[in-house]
């Protein structure tokens, strides 16, 4: 995208000298040589930011950008001056300057500056965007997203909600795959049935078959009563087995059985009860491995993964993180009686910034607590909690002329397989065709950097 500059300066030769040069940069140069030609220039064609001279016979620097921020906000202004001063620059900023350059400045100090600006405006732009987007949505259950990634999914969604086939949601943990299940129920001829929901790791292997298949009476020593299982209650709706991989393989082999024969026998024996339910399952486990490893049956994971849903981590989305966030504000300001509005665009670009290893639940709970503790009517980057307010991106550097900045080739293989897990969703079978290498060596090479799953990391804390 070719950006246009207004360049306005009263010295013709400097004009023309920096018209040379950012032209050479790639932008589109329109100039002016008075502030009053400027804002008739303004009135007639739109720019994407002005670079001003601050000295100029008639109207000065600072008051053009006093006069554009009053009337288009949204449009940057550069001052530009061969007399800097503290004084000088207090007065720019306090009329709304996106930046003061102090003359001689080089073209790339000035193209910096005019990057800068650029994306601090499409940023403040795209702030003003969500908050206008969430004010006009309505319930907490949506599953939002914008991405390439996200509307993949919700195609999916569209299109096994009309089937009563089985679903397999994978992706991280935080994710959202619940909210997966509830809509692929909802959008599905079972929508008026019950949508019931375990988590399979909740639960010890014995009382996990019990709410699954139900019991019959002294069937266990609590058991003081039958109880018809989650099938049996799920029947003209959906039943959502949450963490699938972590069941039992006792409990794995009954529930094959289940699926193939529509029938459950109750722990503790009596007859077989027939069950009509859709079989909706997720898991953040890289099951495939898992099927590898003989931690799940192979002959299970096929009768599951009839159609597979795969939800992509946060940090792949792009900029559903900020429509996530803005709609977590208000949600959030609401319920904590704050007059929170939405995001500052520093606050923003550090949400961007950030991995997310939690994905949603994360950004979620770290929404909350920004809400909670904000003394502002937007959230600042002080409110976010520490680890996003500080955190640096793992980037592999492999060119540099400062050799402080360099690293072992060793350090570089830990970061580069850091970012291919990562950019995997920690997927081993994906990792190991990225990195070209056996299954034995990523095992090994993950143990040798300690290079842990965050969920994995979470389980073990």
């Amino acid at each position: 995208m070719t950006h246009r500059l207004l360049l306005v300066d009263d010295d013709v030769d400097m004009c023309a000298e920096l018209e040379r040069m950012l032209k050479k940069r790639g932008f589109e140069v329109q100039t002016s040589t008075s502030a009053d030609g400027a804002l008739e220039l303004l009135e007639k064609s739109d720019f994407d930011a002005v670079i001003t001279d601050l000295q100029m016979r008639g109207m000065n620097g600072v008051e053009l950008c006093d006069r554009i921020v009053q009337n288009r906000r949204n449009l940057p202004v550069i001052v530009v001056t061969g007399f800097g001063t503290l004084e000088t620059a207090i007065a720019t900023m306090r009329a709304g300057a996106s930046d003061f350059l102090t003359k001689p400045f080089n073209s790339e100090q000035l193209v910096f500056a005019i990057e800068r600006a650029l994306r601090q405006a499409a940023l403040e732009e795209e702030v003003r965007r969500l908050r206008r987007d969430a004010t006009e949505r309505r319930g907490e259950g949506e599953i939002v997203g914008t991405s390439a990634l996200m509307q993949g999914v919700f195609q999916m969604i569209d299109r096994v909600g009309a089937t009563d086939a089985t679903v397999l949601i994978t992706g991280e943990s935080g994710t959202g795959k619940e909210l997966v299940a509830r809509a692929i129920h909802q959008r599905g001829r079972r929508r008026d049935g019950p949508m019931v929901a375990i988590n399979c790791a909740a639960l010890p292997e014995t009382l996990l078959e019990s709410e699954l298949f139900g019991h019959c009476r002294g069937a266990f020593t609590d058991a003081k009563t039958a109880r018809k299982g989650l099938f049996v209650e799920a029947s003209g709706g959906t039943l959502f087995l949450d963490e699938l991989g972590e069941m039992p393989l006792g409990v794995q082999a009954k529930l094959l059985r289940a699926l193939e024969d529509r029938r459950v026998r109750p722990l503790g024996g009596g007859p077989e009860i027939a069950f009509d339910a859709r079989l909706v399952c997720a898991t953040s486990k890289d099951i495939e491995t898992e099927v590898l490893e003989k931690r799940f049956r192979e002959d299970l994971f096929y009768r599951v993964n009839v159609i597979h849903v795969e939800l992509p981590p946060l940090r792949s989305r792009g900029d559903d993180v900020l429509t996530l966030a803005q709609l977590f504000t208000l949600r959030f300001a609401k319920r904590h009686g704050k007059s929170v509005t939405g995001l500052s665009p520093a606050a923003a670009e550090k949400l961007l910034s950030y991995a997310w290893p939690g994905n949603v639940r994360e950004l979620q709970n770290s929404i909350e607590r920004a809400v909670a503790l904000t003394q502002f009517t937007e959230l600042t980057v002080d409110d976010l909690p520490p680890k996003i307010r500080d955190y640096k991106s793992n980037h592999v550097l492999l060119a540099g002329s400062d050799p402080a900045e360099l690293v072992t080739l060793e350090e570089v293989e830990r970061r580069y397989i850091q970012r291919v897990m990562e950019a995997v969703s920690w997927n081993k079978s994906d990792a190991t065709r990225v990195l070209g290498i056996d299954r034995s060596t990523l095992y090994r090479k993950l143990d040798r950097y300690g290079i842990v799953a965050p969920h994995a990391k979470s389980a073990e804390d």
